[in-house]
């Protein structure tokens, strides 16, 4: 069967034909390898927010060796009782959203699995195969569930299939399955049904991916997302005939079903998940940009807030373009949830984000913008790069923090880009740096989703904690070289599954120089950044007697200890008309490396005269101390003083002054401060403020 893919491939695009619909190829020569490719015939049962589908697979071993069983991820039964991993973990609650006990639960099961060996059997797969038919070998039986990372016995997320044959390498396999499936309601976790509404997120049996370490198919936890092959979709979505319906790909057919009902047909290519929305209470807004379709499907009553999502859209669109590379695919499709669905919103799939808001967002609270701009950021990190999100989830969700941000600024500038309201003025950094100087030190960035202290350590080490060390690392490389690194990582590993490696790897060589030292200590430690001015003094020279000045000065530091490899600097500067007459100051300045991690930082002195000296300390010894001798006092001692290192846990201790301290600054935190907890404690904005601050 080694040239199986190319027959199975001409054989389907027949047999659509012969039921009338024509699929053109989006991209004619395959931009991913294909490797996970699905026809699915799905019906939504609106009364009981179930779905009957069956799904026809054809998956290719292009691994080196042969493979005796095949593993899938059942996600929804995530939500099957209370005893799941995925229950146990969150408490029933996610983002701020929770589960109905009494109506909220789904499920999916697979009641048929069968292993279609002939390939002149194509053309009835969907309709006519059974367990019976020639050249098909039942495969049910051989079905179990497994808990490959906590031996959770009520864990119900991951299937083992075992084959009566392996499947050799190079070889093809075609599968049809037959499942039912609940969504729960409302909307939990990303998917689920509510009243009129629906949106199916991981609604399929979808296989895990093989890897040179075997299966790669975790359970479906709490603080994890999604990790998938590329390949072809053809789905066809039986609804409501008056439902408004939007899917990941191109929607090619509607047909009028014999029972009333209207029957979609979506395309997809090279993508890694499919999943669909529909309402009949959408309205539907179009508009383009840069060879890109977007088309929004907005609720009634938040039509007047379509403009600002559309210009969203758009500015996300244009700027991952002009910044990263080529977004290949032709459209993208931005939902609205329903009211009291919100538990779908925040979410992206491949050509398919959601997106939130709420009655009245005013125009100075940017939430609609930046949940849209990160949304829309997924289309690059976690669908054309396609990282592994349960094991290095900082690839997707820390790197795109980190654009998301830059967008913000570059749209609406450095003070208020996230929120410019009643004075008050935000940026998007600063919201991942707050979250950041909290709970820097739980975890490293890179580990298993699950095995994190908590929830928030899992949300600041996925999110806020890559989004800080990657600005970090742009101010110290430059905006030009760091835009390099993400272009290159881009271009390089579109449709690959990259790892932190890798992208340490680009780094190192776009910047010419070796960042290990700065990812060791970055992504695979606890290390905390903390410097301090933690001392500064300056007061007169009492006048030599009977010696040399020079003489004086010298055998004064040495007697004293000063002159030893750690004082940084020491500097006379007396003028050549000196006189007893003159007044001299001693003046000296210590900085402390307080954390663990060493970076290198500038310190800036300014005297009283107006001189301002600039010095560049690497950071490695605890410590350094500045002495001068000269006729004016050290007033300010500044560490990192145009605040490059966002890694710095503590700004408050990075400068001394001998100056009165200004007010004002004193006066902007507490009123920061206090805004955000007013935002957090109101009702109207709760859903989104926890979904802003803790997790896309």
């Amino acid at each position: 069967m080694k040239h199986i893919p190319s027959i199975w491939s001409l054989l389907f695009m027949l047999w659509l034909f012969s039921m009338g619909f024509s699929a053109q190829p989006i991209f004619p020569k395959p931009l991913s390898p294909r490797i996970a490719n699905y026809t699915i015939d799905v019906r939504y049962l609106p009364e009981l927010k179930m779905l009957n589908g069956k799904e026809v697979l054809i998956w290719h071993n292009t691994s080196k060796e042969a493979i005796g069983e095949l593993q899938f991820h059942l996600y929804l039964n995530a939500f099957r009782n209370n005893r799941t991993t995925f229950m146990k973990e969150s408490g029933g609650v996610h983002r701020g959203f929770k589960i109905d006990e009494k109506k909220g639960w789904g499920f999916i099961e697979i009641w048929r699995m069968v292993w279609v060996r002939q390939p002149e059997d194509v053309y009835s797969i969907l309709s006519m195969v059974t367990e019976k038919s020639p050249g098909v070998t039942d495969l049910s039986d051989r079905m179990e569930f497994i808990q490959p990372d906590d031996g959770n016995p009520e864990d119900k997320t991951v299937l083992r299939v075992q084959l009566p044959k392996p499947l050799a390498p190079g070889d093809s396999i075609v599968l049809r399955i037959d499942f039912v499936a609940r969504l729960p309601q409302p909307p939990f976790a990303r998917t689920g049904a509510w009243k009129e509404y629906v949106f199916a997120g991981q609604w399929f049996p979808k296989i895990g991916v093989y890897t040179a370490k075997g299966w790669n198919c975790h359970q479906f936890h709490y603080n994890s997302e999604f990790f998938a092959d590329f390949g072809v979709y053809d789905v066809f979505i039986t609804v409501p005939a008056d439902y408004v319906v939007g899917a990941t790909g191109l929607e090619y057919d509607v047909q009028q079903t014999p029972e009333g009902q209207a029957r979609h047909y979506f395309h997809a290519e090279d993508v890694h998940d499919f999943a669909w929305t529909a309402s009949p209470e959408f309205v539907e807004f179009k508009d383009r940009t840069q060879d890109v379709d977007i088309r929004l499907l907005m609720q009634p009553d938040h039509v007047d807030q379509a403009e600002r999502h559309m210009r969203a859209a758009k500015a996300a669109v244009e700027h991952f373009q002009n910044w990263y590379g080529d977004y290949p695919f032709p459209n993208l499709t931005v939902v609205d949830p329903r009211r009291g669905a919100r538990g779908s919103g925040g979410m992206e799939y491949p050509t398919l984000i959601t997106a939130g808001t709420a009655y009245g967002m005013p125009q100075g609270l940017r939430f609609v913008e930046a949940v849209i701009i990160h949304e829309f950021g997924h289309q690059f990190w976690y669908h054309l790069l396609a990282s592994n999100e349960f094991e290095e989830s900082w690839l997707d969700e820390g790197i795109n923090s980190y654009t998301e941000a830059q967008i913000m600024h570059d749209l609406y500038g450095p003070e208020g880009d996230m929120i410019d309201f009643l004075g008050l003025k935000i940026n998007d950094i600063q919201f991942q740096r707050s979250r950041y100087i909290s709970f820097a030190d739980l975890d490293p960035v890179v580990r298993p989703a699950w095995l994190y202290y908590s929830g928030t350590s899992y949300g600041v080490n996925s999110y806020s904690r890559p989004a800080v060390l990657l600005t970090t690392l742009q101010n110290y490389l430059g905006w030009n070289t760091m835009l390099k690194v993400m272009q290159t990582y881009v271009s390089r590993y579109r449709f690959t599954h990259p790892t932190s490696q890798d992208f340490i790897k680009v780094a190192s060589e776009v910047s010419g120089q070796d960042l290990s030292w700065f990812f060791d200590q970055a992504l695979f430690s606890t290390r905390t950044l903390d410097y301090s001015a933690s001392y500064l003094i300056s007061k007169k020279v009492k006048k030599p007697q009977g010696y040399d000045f020079t003489l004086f000065v010298k055998q004064t530091l040495k007697e004293a200890g000063l002159d030893t490899g750690r004082i940084a600097t020491y500097k006379q500067i007396v003028p050549e008309d000196w006189s007893e007459d003159t007044t001299l100051y001693y003046s000296e300045a210590r900085i402390r490396r307080k954390g663990q991690f060493r970076f290198p930082v500038d310190v800036q002195l300014v005297f009283s005269n107006g001189d301002t000296l600039r010095d560049h300390w690497d950071g490695q010894d605890p410590w350094k101390k500045y002495v001068f001798i000269r006729p004016d006092r050290l007033l300010e001692v500044q560490v990192d003083p145009e605040q490059k290192i966002l890694l710095d846990r503590n700004w408050t201790n990075n400068s001394l002054t001998l100056r009165p301290y200004p007010r004002g600054i004193l006066k902007q935190t507490f009123r920061f401060l206090f805004a955000t907890q007013f935002l957090l404690d109101q009702p109207e904005w709760l859903g989104l403020t926890r979904l802003l601050l803790f997790s896309f």
